[in-house]
């Protein structure tokens, strides 16, 4: 994203820092991107609303014809809200789980829409709430791990899906209640490599066709998300081409195995909304220690930001690009660690994946300054926290040369308000 086309430091003044920044022309764009690769015959894209659920990203998915998968009763609720039809004729919108928490349950049997269950205990559950429709179920393949390992999402350290061995079983306990087995689907995420996508998809797509036999009622297989999208400068864009001309010919394959008609669906959620966003904070000061028996001394450039704004550097030592915006920006690159305001040490954006410190070519900054965080729409705002009591941060939408507020920086009475005293009657 080109910085200089957007009034950052007026809008820092005007809601205050941090924030999040959403150019909807780009988001716009992704979700068309998505759509044209899945046009044809028998391929459908759903969104992964966990990546981020605000409303104008599920609208704008929406006027594209992207379909929704979602991973909680409130998510579900959410795509209701934003105009996706309830249902499962077709199931625009689908849950996926392992668990049945809160709501998930009831608005699975009041919305109808279309369970995939993960764990076989979910079908137990499902039979005895009264359920009675058609099922979905997530496979864990045996394979496959997302951008780091922390993000394992197949294979045997994955909780996810219904071991692949142990896949007769579970289809047993849903012919004994009733649900026919409509969508088999499984998520192996991107893989470290940019082409280890495509070759997970290549297997993915080998497995089904040969657990398609078993389940005559299969009408689609779902091959997850995990499009990868390029973080650092440089990186080569993933060729969403080639994809689009893979996942046709998967579905050749898929229904020359069936001998019936098989559809695709991919659920990307990262892909559309990691790019459109900035996490814009403030500088607050420039300090340094100095090395000494434990180590090498660093320069540390201080913000308002912290890992409850933007966890992924934290959590998982993601990458994202660092700019400078203000008087400082035009000045010679020096090493800086980037901290926030956090009482944890770990509350650092410039960290690598063994959580070690890995300092940053940056420009000196003065206090005052604006540093943003680029590539921050994916897992940015949707997993921020109130740890330390701090109030979510406003996300702003920049469309057509104009901004407005999506959401509202949480204060202390939003904080406070689902505080209570009750007592309980046993």
């Amino acid at each position: 994203m080109d910085l200089a086309q957007y009034p950052l430091h007026a809008l820092a003044e005007q809601v205050g820092t941090p924030f999040y920044f959403y150019d909807a022309a780009i988001l716009d764009r992704k979700f068309a991107e998505l759509a044209a690769i899945t046009s044809g015959p028998g391929l459908h894209c759903r969104y992964a609303v966990k990546a981020n659920p605000a409303r104008p990203v599920l609208e704008t998915a929406r006027r594209h014809g992207l379909w929704i998968d979602a991973v909680s009763g409130n998510e579900v609720l959410r795509a209701k809200a934003a105009g996706f039809p309830m249902g499962h004729e077709p199931p625009v919108v689908m849950y996926t789980a392992d668990v049945f928490r809160d709501n998930a349950l009831r608005v699975v049997l009041e919305e109808g829409i279309l369970p995939n269950v993960g764990s076989p205990g979910m079908i137990r559950e499902l039979a005895e709430a009264g359920y009675r429709g058609p099922i979905a179920m997530r496979i864990n393949p045996g394979f496959g791990h997302g951008h780091v390992q922390a993000c394992d999402t197949g294979g045997p350290s994955s909780k996810h899906g219904i071991w692949y061995e142990d896949h007769l079983a579970a289809k047993r306990m849903a012919d004994e209640a009733g649900f026919p087995v409509v969508t088999l689907h499984a998520h192996v995420g991107t893989g470290p490599q940019i082409r280890e996508f495509d070759e997970n998809m290549k297997k993915l797509i080998a497995l089904f066709a040969h657990l398609l036999p078993h389940y005559p009622e299969v009408t689609a297989v779902n091959l997850g998300g995990g499009i990868p999208h390029p973080y650092r400068p440089g990186a080569p864009a993933y060729p969403l081409e080639e994809y689009g001309a893979l996942l046709a010919d998967g579905v050749r394959q898929l229904t020359a195995a069936a001998e019936r008609p098989i559809g695709i669906e991919i659920e990307p959620g990262r892909y559309p909304v990691a790019g459109m966003a900035l996490l814009v904070a403030r500088v607050t000061d420039v300090k340094a220690t100095r090395t000494n028996e434990k180590g090498p001394g660093h320069q540390f450039i201080m913000c308002d930001a912290g890992f409850n704004d933007l966890v992924r550097p934290a959590m998982y030592g993601s990458y994202h690009h660092i700019s400078i915006v203000g008087k400082g920006a035009g000045r010679e690159p020096e090493p800086f660690v980037v901290a926030g305001p956090l009482c944890e040490s770990g509350d650092v954006f410039t960290r690598d994946d063994r959580e070690l410190l890995q300092p940053r070519p940056l420009p000196r900054p003065e206090p005052g300054d604006l540093l943003v965080l680029h590539d921050a729409g994916a897992y940015g705002a949707a997993m921020s926290s109130n740890y330390v009591s701090l109030g979510r941060v406003p996300q702003v939408l920049w469309e057509n040369g104009s901004a407005r507020l999506i959401a509202r920086r949480e204060t202390f009475d939003d904080l406070v308000r689902r505080e209570c005293d009750e007592p309980i009657a046993l």
